[in-house]
């Protein structure tokens, strides 16, 4: 305040303008007098400001059926489906089915150009006939060597060892033994000449390409007039499904549920093509094999489907939702409520004046709360007489909405805080 102010007030006042100690100690008057004005002001000021106040929004606890689920993602895949390749090489004479057609067991898929493998069947009938021919002449001349040595050995006995010396003999005995040597060596012949008769007849049965199984034509990769090299690997010309009426669906699941999913356990599965329509299905097998991919481990799992109005097709992405726990009768609350933290009040400024208005408070730490887990003591909240009342309670299943209570002071009906609704002037 300045001195002209004080002299203002002074002289509105009617103080006098003396010099001195009373002048000082009438401006420490003045001055406390203007402080308590403006403190009597502020007081009244903030006793008639409203006050702040916090709306809940509340659920009531209840007892009902819990379904928890497990979703995973996959792929339909047939039960059975086999690449029927060529173990031949060759050009495509023709081709007798397409895309869709339904086969048979051993029914023509296609064929292949066999004039090169008929020419050699040729070659290798004319080659087992020389063989054969061989054969003959050798026994012949076994035949020969055989007479030649005995008629020796009839001489040497008649004449008394005077004809047919013992050198003539040995000579004899060897020729009779090279000519069965060579009567067995095309015989041998014979043999070799028949099995790849048997071999180049083979190869002319597997240029014509047929169906192993029952089942429908999924893709044909070939064209008539196309060349078909096997020479390191079989080239695959058709893919086959054995039946689409019954399907597997192929999921992953991930590791934190895996230990949840049982075989035998039901679920239901939609796809992109039919977004209004829910397909049932079954668990037939959940494999140990992992698999990672960007850094999330999951387990395949396989779903086994009825397709009988073949309406589901191989390669389609399904989203699957595997039900692996069903409870009856359970206690059940919000899982909002377990996630609701009270809000942070600032205290009434029922004291201190316009100091305490004035200068700030040190800020005030949060409550802190449990974490939120399965089977786990966890903290939830209540109103009573319009007040945040902290509920400790042990949890059980949860389908991510709502959540089973185990144990805890909460009763059907309890009005659990799952929000804040407002906040209020």
């Amino acid at each position: 305040m300045s001195e002209k102010d004080e002299n203002g007030i002074a002289k509105t006042l009617k103080i006098g303008s003396g010099q001195g100690p009373a002048r000082r100690w009438m401006r420490w008057v003045v001055l406390g007098l203007v402080v308590a004005v403006a403190a009597s002001a502020a007081g009244i000021f903030l006793r008639s400001a409203p006050k702040s106040t916090v709306q809940y929004k509340t659920e009531e606890a209840k007892r009902g059926d819990l379904t928890v689920i497990v979703t995973a993602t996959g792929t339909l895949k047939p039960t059975n489906s086999v690449d029927v390749g060529s173990e031949l090489s060759g050009t495509i004479k023709s081709v007798e089915v397409d895309y869709n057609s339904r086969v048979k067991v051993g029914q023509v898929l296609a064929r292949l150009d066999t004039t090169k493998l008929e020419a050699t069947i040729t070659q290798s009938k004319a080659s087992l006939e020389s063989a054969e021919a061989k054969v003959l002449q050798a026994e012949a001349t076994v035949a020969e060597t055989r007479a030649k040595l005995a008629q020796y050995k009839r001489a040497r006995e008649l004449s008394q060892g005077k004809l047919a010396s013992q050198q003539e003999i040995d000579a004899a005995e060897a020729s009779y033994a090279r000519a069965k040597a060579d009567a067995a060596s095309c015989k041998a012949a014979v043999s070799q000449a028949k099995a790849a008769l048997e071999g180049n007849e083979t190869d002319l049965k597997k240029s014509v390409i047929r169906s192993p199984i029952n089942g429908i034509v999924l893709t044909r990769s070939i064209e008539p007039g196309q060349t078909v090299a096997a020479s390191y690997s079989t080239p695959v010309l058709f893919t086959l499904a054995e039946d689409l009426t019954r399907m597997d669906l192929h999921v992953n699941v991930d590791e934190a549920d895996i230990g949840k999913v049982r075989e035998g356990q039901r679920a239901t599965f939609t796809v992109a093509a039919y977004p209004n329509r829910t397909f049932e299905a079954h668990i037939s097998q959940a494999r140990y094999g992992s698999s990672t991919t960007s850094g999330v481990v999951t387990y395949e799992t396989i779903l086994k489907v009825v397709n009988d109005d073949l309406s589901l097709r191989p390669g389609m992405t399904a989203t699957a939702d595997i039900t692996v726990k069903e409870l009856k009768g359970a206690l059940l609350i919000p899982g909002a409520a377990l996630r609701f933290t009270p809000p942070v009040q600032d205290e009434t400024k029922t004291s201190g004046g316009l100091i305490a208005s004035i200068l700030p408070r040190p800020p005030r730490q949060p409550k802190q709360t449990e974490a939120v887990g399965n089977g786990k003591q966890q903290r939830i909240w209540v109103l009573k007489d319009g007040r945040l009342v902290p509920v400790t309670v042990t949890t059980g299943s949860t389908s991510g909405s709502l959540t089973e209570i185990v144990s805890g002071d909460i009763k059907p009906g309890t009005a659990v805080v799952v929000d804040t609704l407002a906040v209020g002037k």
